[in-house]
């Protein structure tokens, strides 16, 4: 199975931010350090650092949250002065973003000290350290996922994320209004904000001014909540299906049996893509209904182009083999000679 790695481009989150923020399912308190609650977090993993109290730093990324627990506390602890006051240098001379200490145990006097002169935050959490990665990890995933803003409409149709795209005026816009009409829910018009989920997904959600918001030529701006309730909308869905609408003279090329695999990256996941000619009288909501029905059986492990392709060839192999060729009449081969001698006959007698 292939895993698809997010971008390295993310985004940062300060440790006031983190802090302050409401969805941290934590009860974290700053015990040193105020003066560094500025410093960034960047990377979504959590680190533990019991290795760096004992002088190994190989690996140590300062921009990660660095988790104390109760087995590294007690270690601390268990040194004498100087070597609690050496190991806890060593530690914050790594210029980290921040250090939490789980169990809502006092950190030792050394960490406090180093993490006042260094301007390291030094948290303190009452959950254990389970507990705290979880939260934390969650929240970080959250906050730091790889995002990118796509220009395009994002509809929910039968529970698939359907992204289409197309040029300015080509009519994304009106198909999603004929979807919300038919019970399909939108979910972004016009700007669609992408961000990265591990494992290799990809969700989008409306701008913040544009939600709910949906223009169409002609009428103008139109809120989709105040036209239709609550259940024509959705906040944020996972991006399932790429439609691409084009405007071509002629006939273009275009998959014609469905064999042909076209995918779509965003934020380095690749996404199915099928592309439709848009031409007058052509019911494209219509289409992108069948499309997403589609890629339904297609997540559920069938494959309607290549069974009646499999079909075919199992259809014209089994006539083949119906059809043999006309036997050539042969000789027919002389009996064996036998090896027993030839019978006497009898003598007269004289």
């Amino acid at each position: 199975m292939t895993v698809y790695e997010p971008p390295d481009d993310r985004r940062g989150i300060t440790v006031r931010a983190l802090l302050e923020d409401p969805e941290l399912a934590l009860a974290v308190e700053v015990v040193a350090g105020h003066s560094g609650v500025d410093r960034e977090i960047t990377h979504p993993r959590i680190q533990k650092s019991g290795l760096a109290l004992v002088g190994h730093m190989h690996g140590i990324v300062p921009t990660r949250v660095q988790v104390l627990g109760e087995t590294e506390i007690s270690y601390v602890e268990g040194l004498p002065p100087d070597g609690q006051l050496q190991a806890a240098r060593g530690l914050f001379s790594l210029g980290l973003s921040c250090v939490v200490v789980t169990r809502g145990a006092p950190p030792p006097t050394a960490l406090v000290h180093e993490a006042e002169q260094t301007g390291t935050p030094l948290l303190s959490c009452g959950d254990r350290s389970s507990a705290a990665i979880t939260a934390l990890h969650t929240l970080l995933d959250e906050r730091l996922a790889p995002r990118s803003r796509v220009h395009g409409v994002l509809v929910d149709v039968f529970e698939v994320g359907v992204l289409v795209l197309g040029s300015s005026g080509i009519g994304k816009s009106e198909c999603a209004l004929e979807l919300v009409m038919n019970g399909h829910r939108l979910v972004a018009d016009d700007v669609v904000e992408c961000d990265y989920k591990p494992p290799g997904m990809v969700f989008g959600e409306p701008a913040e001014l544009l939600r709910h918001h949906i223009e169409v030529r002609g009428l103008g701006i139109l809120n989709i909540k105040d036209l239709y309730g609550v259940t024509a909308i959705r906040a944020r869905k996972r991006i399932d299906l790429v439609v691409q609408l084009e405007l071509k003279e002629g006939d273009g090329h275009y998959d014609r049996i469905g064999l042909d695999e076209r995918h779509r990256t965003i934020l380095g996941v690749p996404i199915r893509e099928v592309v439709l000619p848009v031409r007058p009288g052509r019911n494209m909501s219509a289409i992108i209904e069948i499309a997403a029905r589609h890629e339904l059986l297609r997540q559920a492990g069938h494959h309607p182009a290549r069974d009646f392709v499999a079909q075919i060839e199992r259809a014209t192999g089994t006539g083949m083999q119906r059809a043999e060729p006309p036997r050539q009449s042969l000789p027919r081969a002389a009996p064996p000679e036998s090896s027993a001698p030839p019978p006497v006959a009898p003598r007269r007698p004289k």
